[in-house]
């Protein structure tokens, strides 16, 4: 056996990890930690493995990487960041920058380093513990042959109303999703549906594939597939970009409230095109494991 590693587990809208601070422990094969801690019979349980370290770059505070619970690294997570406030401010493991005054409460912003770019953390301070984080998630991309074959299109549509489903629209937001609307979404088997569209030719990289609903003015019930994990609670990335194509597509306004299987995400595209995401961060419990050398 290796080394003992301390972890936090947390949960953002029911989407659940395991966090590291890298500062601290040495997780030497992270792919291989993924799967094995994040099976829910045989491990802790969680949708992935988080690690959280100090960045190098002057233009970022901290670093996130985020391995899937099959082990693939995903290049964003909107949930897992959200957490990261919450855990980097609560902890008090590292310094951060200072709080300002906003009234009755503070707020704070932190840094954050990812694969898909530099995303800012907005904390709400409300006596000493985080309320609330907003992600600044940037911008979204609707092409990028890299994340979506569009020469595939014909036959993706084909393999959609193969499913009963006659269309989507493919939006990244550091991590490619398609966004379904439909107009029942307890009919959608999504763990078939789910992971037969995941690894369609049309995405060269999988996708994460949601099925939404608008089920009231600016209100969309969204469930989701998630690349490398399956059906999980919720998805910060999969929230904004079903947000953003339900306005591209005069579904809602720029504001909308996502209800996914774990809790609510508010979000807002903005004139500027950044997307916020904001909703709830929370620990979970903590605990110690053993790296496995097999």
């Amino acid at each position: 056996m290796a080394g003992k590693i301390h972890f936090t587990k947390m949960q953002g809208a029911g989407n659940d990890y395991i966090y590291v601070d890298t500062s601290l422990y040495t997780v030497s094969d992270p792919v291989k930690a993924a799967i094995e801690w994040s099976d829910r019979h045989k491990g802790i349980g969680a949708d992935g493995l988080v690690l959280i370290g100090r960045s190098e770059k002057p233009e970022a505070d901290y670093t996130m990487r985020i391995f899937n619970a099959d082990g693939s690294e995903a290049r964003m997570c909107g949930n897992a960041s959200r957490c990261i406030g919450k855990y980097i401010y609560e902890k008090k493991t590292h310094p951060y920058p200072p709080c300002l005054g906003r009234g009755n409460y503070q707020e704070t912003e932190i840094r954050l380093l990812t694969l898909s770019g530099v995303k800012t953390l907005i904390l709400k301070i409300v006596d000493g513990k985080v309320e609330k984080v907003t992600v600044d998630m940037g911008k979204p991309v609707f092409e990028d042959e890299s994340l979506f074959n569009s020469a595939k299109e014909n036959s993706l549509t084909t393999s959609l109303l193969s499913g009963g489903i006659e269309g989507g629209f493919f939006v990244s937001m550091g991590n490619p999703h398609y966004v379904i609307f439909v107009d029942d979404i307890q009919a959608v088997d999504v763990a078939k549906e789910g992971k037969r569209l995941e690894f369609h030719e049309a995405f060269p990289e999988r996708c994460n594939i949601e099925f939404a609903q608008v089920t009231a003015p600016n209100i969309i019930r969204t469930r989701v597939w998630e690349r490398g994990s399956g059906i999980t609670m919720a998805c910060g990335t999969g929230a904004c970009a079903t947000a953003v194509a339900a306005a591209m597509t005069g579904r809602c306004d720029r504001k909308s409230s996502i209800l996914m299987d774990g809790g609510q995400l508010d979000i807002e595209w903005r004139t500027d095109n950044h997307v916020l995401l904001s909703g709830p961060a929370e620990f979970v419990f903590e605990g110690e494991i053993y790296e496995s050398e097999e």
